[in-house]
């Protein structure tokens, strides 16, 4: 090798740390709140898709939310509105999404149900998950946007 060529090799090695990482390990930090405690958040989650990913990433921001809520400072009133599509959630979910609805639901997370949705889809409610009479609204739509108008955070993300 000429000399040019082990100085351009040794400058290459040198850079590669920078271009790969060479550790699979990351620095966190621990997140410093800048504003005032959360005090009493309510969030209604909307929930339309019939895709259990969009399902269990809702479930799990919820979780997080709960478990989160107590270690800065706050109260957290979770409603998740099932509609359209969304409640097939409901109908026969495999055993991490009831383990996720269970946890919610204990620890007062709501589940409403669109009773519009079910006279449209001919759906018996008795057969969805652990819905009670009580968790059907009249129209899930409606009840998103009236918990809107009374304070309630929307979250939107799909």
């Amino acid at each position: 090798m000429t000399r040019f060529s082990n100085v351009l090799l040794t400058t290459l090695l040198a850079a590669l740390p920078l271009v790969i990482p060479l550790s699979a390990n990351a620095d966190y930090v621990k997140p410093q709140m800048q504003h005032a405690p959360f005090g009493e958040v309510k969030v209604v989650v909307p929930l339309t898709s019939a895709d259990p990913a969009v399902w269990n990433f809702k479930l799990r921001n919820a979780l997080n939310g709960v478990k989160g809520i107590r270690d800065w400072g706050g109260a957290l009133d979770v409603k998740f509105v099932l509609y359209g599509a969304g409640v097939k959630m409901l109908m026969q979910p495999d055993e991490a999404t009831r383990s996720a609805i269970d946890q919610l639901r204990s620890a007062g997370v709501k589940f409403e149900i669109c009773n519009n949705t079910l006279m449209g889809m001919n759906l018996d409610w008795h057969e969805l998950y652990d819905v009670q009479q009580a968790d059907i609204v009249p129209a899930g739509f409606l009840e998103v946007g009236w918990l809107a108008n009374h304070g309630w955070a929307v979250e939107a993300l799909n």
